[in-house]
């Protein structure tokens, strides 16, 4: 089963719709979509989708319930499979005297006031009441001690109104999941899910209506202690899967000047890595070029390139290919057009086509060096990948390799594979896909 995420980042419900049939054909396995939930349809920044007022209407910038369905649809006629972002531990942070009852009073009126337009996008319940009121959210102020789990979970993202565990708010959740459900969602990504109360994440995601949902969190951490406070218990406690940050952060080690590859070897045995049938890999996500507390995780543009062979050639984890529409790009210029489109870019749909050829198939290594690695997928794949700024030679045994002339994914050259022992060599910061060629 194809299984690479595209990550279509606050892309438009109809621009999904125009592009599925190519993304399918690219040999995408699904696609995640950022919060469809109802948020300001007139707010261009991105975070605007990540700050909900209403779960019961599918409206906001990227369109309403029809732009959707389309889009659903579209995918499934494709044979990929759909995922939404989700936010459920905070509600949107709005200047008004109501600001802890949800809708709100206003909003309300233009539910009255405008009924057939709210009807059409319509996911749940009655909108003639209020979603929310002051006593579903907790009112110990914003998080000061962001190594505190307990702050973590109790109290507010940077003022965005943290939701209560409470059975109005956990009963709210599943009937919105359970309408999603029903439009066609395959799984979901669940947002800032490290601020969510495990009890909350099993009482609402861990239920009977969402068996056979794939569910994935993000628990953003940048360092070992991070993860021992905040992953690690989570992937203890429930059973989705999770961004694979202890990797990530050990992609960013590794392609460090001092950093070496042998790290890459089998990181998950040190646990520098998730288990690979919990992890969702990656070389960039959403957060760490938008929000300026991140940016200092970004690897620069050849190691992202490096750093992303890597994950969709090693057996392990569902990856996962970030493409946006230059958001970032207004504040940081240097950014412009780097993830644009990346889900087109040769070089990505090259190692999406390695990705399926090689899936499922067995990982050995067959070269390890401080500064360059070569391993092997089943009898027909090998992966070489250099950090270096130098040319390197790598002898590899050919034993369980099958004799003959393989081609390079990236690079389209060719080389003869023969003997018992082989030869061949890397370009300085490069990384090469050879595969079996038939033909």
């Amino acid at each position: 089963m194809r299984d690479v995420i595209l990550h279509a980042f606050d892309w438009s419900f109809a621009d999904i719709t125009a592009q599925a049939a190519h993304i399918a054909s690219v040999g995408y396995g699904a696609v995640l979509i950022s919060p469809p939930l109802y948020s300001d349809e007139n707010g261009p920044e991105w975070w605007q989708r990540y700050q909900p007022k209403d779960y019961r209407l599918i409206r906001s910038r990227l369109g309403g319930m029809s732009e959707l369905t389309a889009a659903i649809k579209a995918l499934h006629d494709n044979n990929v499979r759909v995922y939404a972002d989700i936010v459920f531990n905070h509600m949107a942070n709005e200047n008004r005297p109501d600001r802890l009852n949800f809708p709100g009073n206003a909003e309300l009126q233009r539910y009255r006031d405008k009924r057939h337009d709210y009807e059409k996008d319509l996911l749940y319940g009655d909108l003639d009441n209020g979603l929310f009121s002051p006593w579903d959210f907790h009112t110990d102020g914003n998080i000061l001690d962001w190594m505190s789990p307990h702050e973590s979970t109790e109290h507010s993202l940077s003022g965005l109104p943290d939701l209560e565990l409470n059975p109005w708010v956990v009963d709210q959740q599943r009937l919105c999941l359970r309408a999603l459900n029903a439009l066609g969602f395959d799984g979901y990504r669940i947002d800032a899910v490290k601020h969510l109360p495990g009890e909350h994440v099993r009482q609402v995601f861990q239920t009977t209506e969402m068996a056979g949902k794939y569910l994935f969190g993000e628990a953003l951490t940048a360092n070992d202690h991070e993860e021992r406070l905040f992953l690690w218990p989570l992937v203890t406690e429930t059973y989705m899967s999770f961004y694979d940050f202890p990797l990530f952060e050990t992609l960013r080690r590794v392609f460090a000047p001092t950093g070496s590859m042998r790290e890459l070897v089998d990181p998950a045995s040190y646990g520098q890595a998730l288990p690979w049938r919990r992890a969702v890999t990656f070389g960039v996500t959403h957060d760490i070029p938008n929000n300026d507390g991140f940016r200092w995780q970004l690897l620069s543009s050849q190691d992202e390139f490096l750093a992303k062979v890597y994950i969709m050639a090693r057996d392990g984890g569902v990856p996962l290919i970030y493409s946006d529409n230059n958001q970032s790009a207004g504040k940081f210029p240097e950014d412009r057009n780097r993830w644009t489109n990346a889900f087109d870019r040769p070089d990505i749909v090259a190692m999406v086509a390695f990705h399926n050829a090689v899936h499922g198939t067995q990982q050995r290594p067959l070269y390890e060096d401080d500064g360059f690695l070569v391993f092997a997928r089943g009898d027909q794949g090998i992966v070489a990948i250099n950090k270096t700024d130098s040319w390197q030679q790598a002898t590899i045994q050919t034993w369980g390799l099958r004799q003959g002339e393989y081609r390079c994914r990236i690079h389209g050259n060719r080389m003869q594979v023969s003997g018992e022992r082989f030869t061949f060599a890397i370009p300085p910061r490069q990384a090469q896909l050879w595969l079996y060629d038939a033909a």
